[in-house]
């Protein structure tokens, strides 16, 4: 017959401390559970919003206030497209046509001046010797114009082709892209120029 003194005392705790909980939530909770707030009908108390400072509504914008932030954001979209450009000037290749077209002095940068010219001089009104002079020196900036752009086109294929052998973009696009840079005035490009006139590509 087992004595009650040899018993060990941690078989006295536990059985001394049984769970309450059912069968089926026994096999149903996994091993070191611990049960919710909710389940032991506990609450979070709320912080009181007594001494909280309510806050400020937003104002609306005044007119002028409006109008200032859409200025202000024209003028910032403007910028950066100054010093970026647009997604047609993405590329390397198209990087390598600008800096072709900004390393040198293009005649296309006179073609809208001497344009104003010649449609001044080529007035009927004019003398005959200054509408002579006048479709002179358009035909001389057509020429310089193609030459010119001849020229770039050229020197472009050249470079592309040396740096770029693996390169997937059309070279008549190019070509016009860079054409078109040659003729618009150095300030008013974008992207602004990277380098300056007579520096090595």
């Amino acid at each position: 017959m087992p004595s009650l003194f040899r018993r060990k005392s941690a078989d006295l705790v536990e059985e001394s401390v049984t769970p309450v909980t059912t069968d089926e939530e026994s096999s149903a909770r996994p091993r070191g559970y611990t049960p919710s707030k909710k389940e032991l009908g506990q609450t979070t108390p709320k912080r009181p919003a007594a001494g909280r400072r309510p806050a400020a509504p937003a104002r609306a914008l005044t007119k002028e206030e409006a109008r200032e932030q859409r200025r202000a954001a024209r003028a910032e979209a403007a910028a950066e497209f100054r010093r970026e450009g647009g997604p047609r000037d993405r590329g390397p290749e198209r990087l390598l046509a600008r800096n072709v077209v900004d390393s040198r002095r293009t005649v296309g940068t006179w073609f809208f001046g001497g344009a104003l010219i010649v449609l001044v001089g080529s007035n009927q009104a004019m003398p005959p010797q200054v509408r002579l002079v006048s479709n002179l020196l358009w035909g001389a900036l057509a020429l310089g114009v193609l030459i010119d752009s001849v020229l770039i086109a050229r020197k472009i294929k050249k470079l592309v082709r040396e740096r770029f052998p693996k390169s997937t973009e059309k070279l008549g696009s190019l070509y016009f892209y860079a054409i078109m840079r040659s003729i618009t005035f150095r300030k008013m490009r974008a992207p602004a120029p990277r380098v300056d006139i007579g520096d090595k590509v």
